[in-house]
């Protein structure tokens, strides 16, 4: 027997192992941790701020909107002119070709005429072609100017007065004096002689026009490192819109800034390492059977593995609310299979992991760790299914209550409370009824038993339980009594209950096999071991517990049901075929494995209970009458006689538990053996 903290020798094997999980667990959590660290804040004008206070960490201007900055420069856009150059020759050169080209007279016109159209040339070119008036804008717009080099001078004009090649051949066909002989004005091809003499200066109306637009100021103002933005709640109105865009432009501007990936992956890597490190000393030390089993460190780091990747992955692609994810179940899952304590510590761990890929974790913390609490507490004792499902309901309630609290601080009213994030955590509740089947599917994959899986391994239809109480009906009654025993003594140290009752259903199932060569199931005074010598007559006892084994083999039940079958009677021998040898043969030298069980010894309470309820139960039987004395006698030497064997050297049971175990077999023997009163009969 040995006292709570076991301790445990481990190979530089076993340490190297423990040392790659917990490296294999830092490196997965952190390479799927999202590498965008700019901010992903999602908000509308006029709507409750949800998120938490927010207080600058740097100084950055805060910027105007698109909307009034487009207003700003389309106002001084009217200022704007475009820069022509005059092409002084032009109007000469054409006039002139005009002239020559008709020096011998106009066609269908009369001399006159001639100089007309020559002098409208001039005209038309005094007032300005332009080769373009895109840069104007509208033409019916008598505002607009235009500024026109000559050399080094620059002159504005009025656009709306300058031509198109297009304009001006229309102006000089519709010609007052020229109009009542158009055809044979049109006959001349007077378009030949029309051409821009202002040249569009792109690169200089360019550089003018980036001028005016950069005079439109982008900026309204300014704020101060730790001047608060806006806190958890408040109304974003316009000018609060404009700061928290103007931050989180300013925030993704110095994002791509700097180059910060190596020193963000290095402080990922210390604050995971931390908390996992943290984590196994705890399992260490608290919880070393844990520890030594490779598969109940592997259930631990897998669950904080997948969820750790499941929020990475939804906060790194923006797709849902972190709330919808259902931290509580590992919680559960712990619960069931390990301890509270060990559920909590492992809830904690990555609730805290998680929160570092959030930039406002304060509040999923809260809720977080609120909904784990109630589902550590709502599964104090699993008994049956439906508890699964009021885990999930008392999960959902508490969350929400916490989310509405943190709510009910941060904001003034009830309409600012944003009910999204309840149809959330809603839909998280829903996602936690899947618990049940998700639970044997881990029992499958990490080797574990749950307390549901008893309950249904304890059904009296299993084909077992119901083929020993058909063959061997005197065994199943003693299987039933010995798990009230045990369960009681489990319940009142503080040991599994469920898990030594449904034990003690299974530890001698190997009796069905040859059931008349167990005392319990004789009748008619028959008793096969009267043909067979001692060393068979042990043999066939002990055999009890190898087909057992075998039995548990073929119809699958789980590794703690065939430790009780293996563990029941340990090292012991069968007594009264091996004393009775002794005494027939005093002389002889035998080898006392032919009477031993094959064992082993108990190695945890539960297997311990059993053992000690099982042997006093069967020697109750043969009591020659039933009072406190004798009763107490019984469970003394019975019990005292193991501890004296070394029966419970490998088993973390103390004497106040065995103390314990004592009173309770006593008293409820007492009550089962009780004295009962003779009923009269009726005188005729």
């Amino acid at each position: 027997m040995s006292s709570f903290n076991l301790k445990i020798d481990l190979t530089w094997r076993d340490i190297l192992n423990r040392t790659a999980i917990i490296l294999a667990t830092v490196a997965i959590i952190v390479w799927v941790m999202p590498r965008d660290t700019h901010l992903t804040l999602k908000f509308e004008k006029n709507t409750p701020w949800r998120y938490a206070d927010i207080t600058a960490p740097f100084d950055f201007t805060v910027y105007k909107s698109d909307q009034v900055v487009q207003a700003e420069m389309d106002s001084v856009m009217r200022d704007y002119q475009p820069y022509y150059t005059i092409d002084k020759g032009k109007d000469a050169t054409n006039v002139r070709r005009f002239l020559q080209d008709y020096a011998s007279g106009l066609p269908l016109l009369s001399a006159d005429y001639k100089s007309i159209i020559a002098n409208r040339l001039r005209s038309l070119y005094h007032q300005g072609i332009v080769d373009t008036k895109e840069p104007l804008g509208s033409e019916t717009d008598t505002t607009r100017m235009l500024r026109v080099v000559d050399e080094k001078t620059a002159v504005s004009i009025r656009a709306y007065k300058t031509l198109t090649a297009v304009q001006a051949y229309e102006q000089l066909v519709g010609d007052p004096a020229l109009v009542k002989h158009r055809e044979a004005v049109q006959s001349l091809n007077l378009n030949d002689y029309i051409e821009p003499n202002l040249i569009y200066d792109r690169e200089r109306s360019e550089m003018s026009r980036q001028e005016l637009l950069a005079s439109v100021p982008r900026a309204s103002g300014r704020v101060q490192r730790g001047e608060k933005i806006i806190d958890r709640g408040t109304i974003v109105d316009e000018q609060k819109y404009l700061v928290l865009q103007s931050f989180l432009r300013e925030s993704d501007k110095r994002h791509q800034e700097r180059s910060q990936l190596s020193t963000t992956v290095l402080g990922e890597v210390l604050y995971v390492l931390l908390l996992i490190t943290g984590f196994t000393l705890f399992i260490s030390i608290f919880r070393a059977d844990y520890f030594d089993k490779l598969r109940s460190l592997g259930l631990l780091y897998s669950l904080i593995i997948i969820f750790s990747v499941l929020t990475s992955l939804l906060v790194g692609h923006s797709l849902l609310h972190v709330f919808i994810i259902p931290f509580a179940m590992v919680p559960i899952f712990i619960r069931v299979f390990m301890d509270s304590r060990t559920a909590f510590m492992a809830h904690v761990v990555l609730v805290l992991t998680c929160a570092c890929t959030l930039h406002y974790p304060l509040d999923f913390i809260a809720v977080e760790l609120t909904a784990g609490l109630a589902a550590i507490l709502s599964l104090r004792d699993l008994s049956s299914r439906s508890q699964l499902f009021w885990t999930a309901a008392i999960v959902t309630a508490a969350s929400c209550l916490m989310n509405l609290a943190l709510n009910l601080i941060s904001t003034s009213s009830w309409s600012q409370i944003d009910r999204y994030e309840y149809y959330y955590l809603l839909a998280c509740g829903l996602i936690l009824f899947c618990c049940y089947p998700l639970l044997y599917i881990l029992e499958k994959a990490f080797g574990y038993t749950s307390n549901i899986t008893l309950i249904e391994l304890s059904d009296m239809n299993k084909e077992l339980l119901r083929r020993m109480s058909e063959v061997a009906p005197g065994t199943f009654q003693h299987s039933i009594q010995v798990g009230n025993l045990a369960a009681e003594i489990a319940r009142k140290i503080g040991a599994k209950a469920q898990l030594v009752r449904t034990g003690a259903l299974y530890h001698d199932i190997g009796k069905t096999v040859n059931p008349i060569y167990f005392t319990e199931n004789q009748s008619g005074g028959i008793n096969p071991h009267e043909q067979l010598s001692c060393i068979e007559s042990a043999q066939m006892i002990i055999s009890h517990v190898t087909e057992g084994l075998k039995l548990a083999d073929k119809y699958n039940l789980p590794g703690v049901i065939r430790d009780f079958i293996s563990t029941h009677h340990g090292l012991g021998k069968a007594k009264y075929f091996f004393v009775k040898w002794k005494n027939e043969h005093p002389d002889e030298q035998i080898d006392e494995l032919l009477f031993t069980y094959p064992g082993p010894n108990p190695f945890t309470k539960e297997q311990a209970i059993l053992m000690m309820a099982d042997a006093v139960e069967a020697a109750s039987r043969s009591l020659p009458d039933y009072t406190e004395q004798t009763i107490r006698q019984l469970v003394n030497r019975i019990i005292d006689g193991m501890l004296a064997d070394g029966y419970f050297r490998e088993c973390p049971i103390t004497f106040r538990d065995i103390a314990y175990a004592k009173t309770v077999l006593i008293e409820k023997l007492k009550t089962i053996y009780h004295t009962r009163i003779s009923y009269p009969e009726l005188k005729k």
